[in-house]
């Protein structure tokens, strides 16, 4: 029997790998970012609850300082720059950011909160919170072109962040709303919500650990080195030159800022609650289901990966976006033509929910898993085209546009649950299933995720970086690296 050929021998480049163990242990981060995003969905009942704000002001309170999350990237990308210790670039940068945001939700939803301190102070913390954030997310997503440049391995370092990031918020949404919620009456109280809080920033503060471990064999300044002899310092004109210079990055900003606006719409709590807590009518219920429906698509991760390793990441989030579409068109269809109530009997009737619930996860599994992967290649390629390693320039120009629209989201789910009726008060399950409450839920859980796709195709249309070009990428970028040497 012939031995299977690797990636390095089939391809004539030598790719660098990471262990398992540094994969799983940076996949962790997900303990950081999804708890903290979990947290943060909650965000308009600590402002309600804790400080007495309105419905409408919360809106535009969360959309601005949204913004001001998307304009604190480009910035820190300095910041990313600057910092190299005898402690590496990576572990204290995640370790300063995750103590700025824990103390800062700590005092949104604990500390200062039903003190009567208002909007001003809840603004504060929440700024102080978005530099944390910010610096965190930022640093986290410049650790996977560091660990392997493998066009198979990528996906597969894929896969175990996207399984994590969707496990842990299901673990999270069974502990908040199965466990912790009915222990507080079953309704979102300040007590709640100071419980919440410390739960889940216990689970962040473990991840940021994990991280740190997975990652202590890459953080060295050599790696962090060009193309060039001359280290320049960054400017504000690089940024803006690798945002005119680098189409495959316009084309993947449009493509995830649609998909995030519609993911952090139906993400908002007072969504899921009309969802789940008027429209089911069994918050409990529902959320066991969706969990049901969402554990096995983990497994899509994994034909993501297999897919993305044979046909590239650019075709596979064409392909799976293609059907994320179709079937949300068939479980929006679902929704009309059913009782949503019957959701919640335990009969036939939840077991097609289960099923469509399990195949819409999977296939945007396989989608993520892709976009995870298609981030490095992002870095790699402006690695080649402009001889700079700058991979918080790129992630955070990404997340600067992807904020600065996705930043819309929460303030079109407080807007939108403000034209229903909740103008001064929030959803809460067992409110009565209008209507109006019915097809806003509709649109906002199905129909905008869909148009949020169809933009997704729209771009995809205009990038190049498929995956016959990122071979060629990568044997440039170890040519020039090999006549670097050869000149020292």
């Amino acid at each position: 029997m012939s031995k299977k050929l690797s990636a390095s021998e089939i391809d004539g480049v030598q790719y660098r790998r990471a262990k398992l163990w540094q994969i799983i242990l940076y996949a962790c981060n997900a303990f950081v970012g999804m708890t903290v995003y979990s947290l943060i969905g909650m965000a308009s009942y600590a402002a309600s609850i804790g400080f007495g704000i309105g419905t409408a002001v919360i809106g535009v309170i969360l959309t601005g300082t949204r913004i001001l999350d998307g304009v604190t990237d480009p910035m820190l990308a300095f910041l990313y720059d600057k910092v190299n210790t005898k402690f590496g670039k990576i572990r204290i940068l995640m370790i300063v950011g995750f103590a700025i945001e824990a103390v800062a939700l700590l005092c949104m939803y604990d500390w200062a909160a039903g003190k009567g301190l208002g909007t001003v102070a809840f603004v504060l913390f929440y700024v102080i919170y978005v530099i944390g954030y910010t610096i965190v997310n930022m640093t986290a997503q410049t650790i996977p072109p560091l660990m392997t440049n493998d066009p198979k391995q990528r996906p597969t370092l894929g896969v175990w962040v996207t399984a994590l990031n969707y496990m842990v918020p299901m673990a999270l949404t069974m502990l908040l709303n199965v466990v912790l919620l009915p222990k507080f009456g079953g309704t979102y109280s300040q007590e709640f919500l100071s419980a919440a809080c410390k739960l889940c920033l216990t689970l962040a503060a473990i991840g940021v650990v994990l991280v740190c471990i997975g990652v202590s064999e890459y953080d060295k300044p050599e790696n962090f080195q060009g193309l060039t002899k001359e280290r320049q310092p960054l400017k504000v004109k690089d940024m803006v030159e690798v945002l005119k210079g680098n189409r495959p990055l316009q084309c993947y900003i449009i493509s995830a800022a649609s998909d995030k606006i519609a993911q952090v719409t139906a993400s908002q709590a007072m969504i899921t609650t009309m969802l789940s807590g008027i429209i089911i009518g069994n918050m409990g219920i529902s959320t066991i289901l969706t969990v049901i429906g969402m554990l096995p698509s983990i497994l899509f991760a994994v034909v993501g990966a297999k897919y993305a390793g044979k046909h590239g990441n650019m075709e596979t989030i064409v392909t799976w976006t293609k059907i994320c579409i179709m079937i949300s068109v068939v479980m929006c269809t679902f929704f009309v033509v059913i009782n949503p109530k019957d959701i919640a009997k335990m009969g036939a009737i939840t077991i097609v929910y289960v099923v469509l619930t399990l195949c819409k996860n999977g296939a945007n599994m396989c989608v993520t898993t892709a976009n995870t992967a298609f981030m490095s290649d992002l870095i790699d390629y402006e690695l080649d085209r402009s001889g700079r390693y700058v991979p918080a320039v790129v992630t955070g120009t990404y997340s600067f546009l992807d904020k600065l629209i996705s930043s819309f989201g929460a303030a079109i789910a407080t807007g939108a649950v403000a034209l229903v009726g909740y103008t001064t008060t929030v959803p809460q399950p067992g409110d009565p299933a209008t209507p109006a409450i019915f097809w806003l839920t509709m649109f906002l859980t199905f129909g905008l995720p869909i148009i949020g796709w169809i933009c997704t195709l729209a771009a995809m249309k205009f990038c190049k970086l498929n995956k016959a070009e990122m071979v060629e990428v990568q044997k440039r970028i170890a040519a020039k690296k090999e006549a670097l040497k050869a000149e020292k």
